[in-house]
């Protein structure tokens, strides 16, 4: 009988720009180097474009035709709005824009509704750039969505009404749950570069589903473009919306919040961080920007976060289920807990899921303070931290061919990578956390949390690249994956 049956910166120094101008506000504590336009935007602040931003921004904001640069934006992660009524009635309170909805420009959110209809679109001539990417989780456990400006194709090659429904494609299968969004700047050109017209219809095109999940934007390598656009939209973005955003002006600062090694970083846009610092720190310490991990020192007896199953089993007399994991799922299979809407969708305080993971390091007692969503978030976040996936480095290119197999080749398929090729210790532990979310699953009338949900949350917490950068194309087929073993865990695992 198989053995399974019976488990026994202080960053950088203020630098000023030549022209004076003031600098954006920064994630760090200091105010950064702007870098230069990579184009023209002369077309923006052109009288012929018949837009006096000054003069409508005014009227709507009371400013007195004063443009205000934008106040540095703080985020916690668990705002919520509801804005669309300011976004209905805009276009007729501000001259300026109400312009940009005319005959040139009011064809794109007609095409999108006609195109709706079209299901199955192939998106494959949009896909092949890799302007949209979607990656792991950020700190506390939000799916991270890249784009990167430099991919963008010239304005001749791309067909833009199709570019904004692949995007509204691709985040279709992730606004359910909270969700950070990272735009890199650097390599948008006059070539490239989307019309401000097309800026407006996109956002008016992305309704409150989109934006209400959205806890995080980062601009990263903002330049006077950005700063313009803010300007121009500033009248008829909320003032919740706007603390969403985070201009992030070197990638050591994004590195606070973000694991850059998640991350599909062009190699254009390091190379341009790289020439910002030089020129930030004078060309005096290149290797202070350099975007590699610092030596890790030992783990504490007590660490459960960022160590390998091994280790916490061998301080912990031999437990199969890590304290941590058992602890949490013993809270949250509370009825209370397990009948929270948006369970393990929702994030929390960053500041209290790193307090609280510091503390179960040191292995002082585990308080969730009645908070449901601290030890969601705390549960995937172990699962995401560990030194290697929970379903190995070695069966990640098994996994990502799952969609390619015949139905009814799966079963036989998954029984046998769980079975002979999962090692022991992640079996049990597999199979303990999927029992429990199939509790999760037994309530998803009142939790909303459907197994394609969970396979959503957990497929990339538990499968990972062994580069640590998980592709667009890898998550289809890990969401399946997971997806199949939460639907069918009664065969595949042995009672």
């Amino acid at each position: 009988m198989d053995p399974r049956v019976q488990p026994t910166s202080k960053y950088f120094p203020v630098a000023m720009n030549d022209n004076n101008e003031e600098p954006y506000p920064s994630l760090s504590d200091y105010h950064d180097y702007e870098p230069n336009l990579e184009f023209d935007d002369t077309e923006l602040q052109s009288p012929s474009a018949d837009i006096d931003l000054e003069k409508s921004l005014a009227n709507l904001n009371g400013t007195g035709g004063t443009l205000d640069y934008m106040e540095s934006p703080v985020s916690d992660g668990t705002i919520e709005e509801n804005f669309e009524e300011e976004l209905v009635n805009a276009p007729q309170l501000v001259e300026g824009i109400t312009a940009l909805d005319d005959k040139e420009t009011g064809n794109l959110l007609d095409e999108l509704e006609a195109d709706d209809a079209k299901e199955d679109e192939d998106f494959s001539d949009v896909a092949k750039y890799g302007v949209v990417d979607v990656v792991g989780d950020d700190a506390v456990g939000r799916k991270i969505i890249v784009v990167s400006a430099c991919k963008l194709p010239s304005n001749k090659e791309v067909d833009h009404p199709k570019l904004l429904r692949y995007l509204m494609y691709t985040l279709d299968k992730f606004v359910e749950q909270d969700y950070s969004l990272v735009y890199f700047h650097h390599g948008l050109t006059s070539k490239n570069k989307p019309t401000i017209s097309w800026l407006w219809q996109a956002y008016r095109a992305f309704d409150r589903k989109y934006k209400k999940n959205l806890k995080a934007l980062y601009l990263v390598h903002p330049t006077s473009f950005i700063k313009v656009v803010w300007q121009l939209f500033k009248a008829v973005i909320s003032v919740k919306f706007g603390k969403k955003i985070m201009y992030v002006n070197h990638l050591q600062e994004l590195k606070q919040f973000i694991d850059l090694d998640q991350l599909n970083i062009p190699l254009s846009v390091l190379e341009h961080d790289e020439q910002l610092m030089k020129k930030l720190n004078k060309g005096r310490a290149s290797q202070q920007i350099e975007l590699e991990e610092e030596e890790k020192p030992e783990p504490l007896a007590t660490q459960q976060f960022g160590v390998s199953l091994q280790f916490i089993k061998a301080n912990n007399n031999g437990e199969i289920i890590p304290p941590l994991v058992r602890q949490c799922v013993e809270y949250l299979s509370q009825p209370d807990a397990l009948e929270t809407e948006g369970l393990f969708r929702r994030s929390t305080n960053i500041t209290k899921v790193r307090d609280l993971q510091n503390r179960i390091n040191l292995g002082e007692p585990v308080d969730f303070g009645n908070d449901v969503h601290l030890a969601a978030v705390l549960l995937k976040l172990f699962l995401r931290e560990l030194e290697e996936p929970l379903m190995t480095f070695d069966l990640f290119d098994e996994i990502t061919q799952f969609q390619t197999l015949l139905r009814d080749e799966r079963p036989k398929k998954v029984k046998v990578l769980m079975l002979e090729k999962l090692p022991l210790d992640n079996y049990y532990l597999l199979k303990y956390l999927i029992q429990f979310l199939s509790k999760v699953m037994d309530r998803c009338d009142l939790n909303k949390m459907t197994s394609s949900n969970l396979a959503v949350v957990f497929g990339p917490n538990l499968v990972r690249s062994p580069s640590s950068q998980l592709s667009l194309a890898a998550i289809g087929p890990i969401n399946a994956f997971t997806d199949f073993v939460l639907v069918n865990h009664d065969q595949i695992f042995i009672i």
